[in-house]
């Protein structure tokens, strides 16, 4: 028997059955206003010079990616960026640990979602012995500190952690395993993560005792349905905010005089269009 994971016990009565899974047509229904109110918010933090921080942590197959890629569907690439660091090496090892963080910070009207942060030496750092123990207690001093600082500087903070029982996340590490467009998710320190499911559950608590702060307060999600959790999340995320609604000038688009023109080609001619092999039809 897989373990539930132990932020969700007690979230439902044990003779409750959880919501069934969200189809993708309802889902996509859904988020579909939540998009429009991401794009008004996108509006606000350019219009009043906010800057937005949200940190996306959870364990493996949880959804963090995916979680990032839906709330930046629909903004601009160049004002909300994802920011996903690999492991550090050579130089950036010997710096302060924060240190690589802190160029990715956001700017005046800028959203930045970490997929995965510097909450990494609290979670697989710690459980998979990348860092020394003297590392790992600096780190827990001094992320309150760090993230103190970013608030008083006027940045909006908000941590969010992506909880799933295990069972699911088995689920998950076997799709993927399957999935040849999937495979590349599949790590071997994801594989050896399998076995450590309690262990990270502890490293998970006494990160949430140490950081669990006023000026930066985690909240949980449960992940089990990821669409279900991705509209959990992004609700929460608008709600901590203002009204964020400001008027914005649309440019008027008038029709053009005259005939409309075709491409047209005197060097170099474009590709031809792409056919399907005999016997298939696009669509199919």
């Amino acid at each position: 028997h897989l373990p539930r994971d132990p932020d969700m016990a007690g979230s439902q009565d044990k003779h409750d059955k959880p919501p069934a899974p969200l189809r993708k047509g309802e889902y996509k229904d859904l988020v579909a206003p939540m998009h429009l109110e991401l794009v008004r918010l996108a509006e606000w933090l350019q219009t009043e010079g906010r800057r937005l921080v949200v940190v996306i942590e959870g364990r493996d197959t949880a959804g963090k990616g995916g979680t990032a890629k839906a709330i930046a569907e629909h903004l601009n690439p160049r004002q909300c960026r994802t920011v996903a660091l690999p492991r550090p090496a050579g130089r950036e090892s010997s710096q302060w640990y924060f240190q690589r963080y802190v160029p990715h910070l956001p700017a005046a009207g800028e959203i930045v979602l970490f997929d995965r942060s510097w909450y990494n030496r609290a979670g697989v750092e710690r459980v998979m012995g990348y860092c020394t123990q003297a590392q790992y207690t600096a780190f827990l001093q001094q992320a309150p500190r760090f993230e103190r600082m970013l608030v008083d500087d006027g940045i909006v903070l908000l941590k969010y952690w992506l909880c799933v029982d295990q069972t699911e996340q088995e689920q998950r590490f076997a799709e993927r395993h399957a999935d040849p467009l999937k495979g590349w998710k599949l790590s071997p320190v994801d594989l050896e993560a399998r076995r450590r499911y309690a262990e990270y559950t502890r490293a998970r608590e006494d990160m949430l005792a140490a950081t669990h702060k006023a000026h930066a307060p985690w909240t949980l999600v449960d992940f089990n349905d990821q669409r279900r959790g991705r509209l959990t999340l992004i609700r929460d995320l608008l709600d901590r905010l203002p009204d964020v609604h400001v008027a914005v000038d649309k440019p008027e688009l008038p029709a053009l005089r005259g005939k409309l023109h075709r491409e047209r080609y005197d060097t170099v001619a474009p590709l031809p269009a792409y056919a399907p092999p005999k016997g298939r039809q696009l669509g199919d």
